[in-house]
């Protein structure tokens, strides 16, 4: 089964964010590496991140940070396996949508794309992705 982290998990993991990342570190090591994996809608949530704080910098030295840090996300993104939003995610997205769950559209894109893989989504935001029928979502953070 393929193992997805949603934008949660990837923070968690970026900072290493204690105790939190020793737990999820633990039980990730125990999967083959290329079971674990993301999606290109967490890779957005992110990358709009930084390109909105490198928009509100006003002084040279955190610019600079900020771009680096970005850089850091570049990186970080070249060694995880991303998951496309492809023509047979969109298709069951909008399905997701007509549901009216009440969940947020970047999260439903990353249920559709992991109910695609038929995989088990790791996120910390367990209220709104269990509303999501038939989507596997644990918290390995706790």
């Amino acid at each position: 089964m393929v193992v997805i982290l949603d934008t949660d998990h990837l923070t968690v993991i970026q900072r290493r964010a204690e105790p939190a990342y020793s737990r999820l570190r633990a039980r990730l090591s125990k999967l083959s590496p290329n079971t674990v994996q993301t999606t290109i809608v967490s890779f957005e949530e992110q990358m709009r991140g930084w390109l909105a704080v490198i928009a509100r910098v006003r002084n040279q030295s955190k610019e600079v940070a900020a771009y680096q840090r970005l850089q850091a996300l570049l990186r970080f993104f070249n060694e995880i396996p991303v998951l496309d939003y492809t023509d047979v995610v969109a298709p069951r997205f909008e399905d997701l949508k007509r549901l009216r769950l009440r969940v947020g559209s970047m999260d439903l894109k990353i249920a559709a794309i992991v109910l695609s893989q038929d995989g088990l989504l790791l996120s910390a935001n367990l209220k709104d992705f269990q509303r999501v029928p038939n989507l596997q979502v644990e918290d390995w953070t706790k």
